[in-house]
């Protein structure tokens, strides 16, 4: 299974140079996990930078994969690993709900760089 945080999401979605990459790991969606909160800040910064229209198709293609709700348990997980691994609340979120699925997590994002269950591809400009 394969979680793709936003900002992997984010690049394929705005064609960045890494959109090949991502494009491969959404390809099928029977092996997405998608927790909820990412679908929030893909769509809200897609949104900003292009069209609401635009977001919501990009939103309608990630739902395509198993979405995750945001429970207590997981909230309670995701809390203990921001405090243990310093991380913001949705990267704690993300994290969590990967490992719990046991999920590959595919990220740009450099502070999940050298963990445990993480494939990091650093931006590109």
């Amino acid at each position: 299974m394969i979680v793709v945080d936003s900002s992997g999401w984010l690049e394929y979605f705005i064609e960045g140079p890494n959109a090949g990459i991502f494009e491969s790991v959404v390809a099928d969606p029977h092996e997405l996990i998608v927790p909820s909160i990412t679908i929030y800040e893909v769509f809200k910064q897609v949104a900003r930078r292009s069209s609401a229209s635009f977001a919501l198709r990009a939103a309608s293609q990630m739902q395509k994969g198993e979405v995750i709700d945001l429970d207590s348990a997981t909230s309670i997980a995701a809390a203990q690993m921001s405090i243990e691994r310093h991380l913001p609340m949705a990267d704690s979120i993300i994290l969590t709900t990967a490992r719990l699925h046991d999920a590959i997590l595919w990220t740009q994002d450099a502070d999940f760089d050298g963990m445990e269950g993480v494939k990091y591809v650093p931006a590109r400009s």
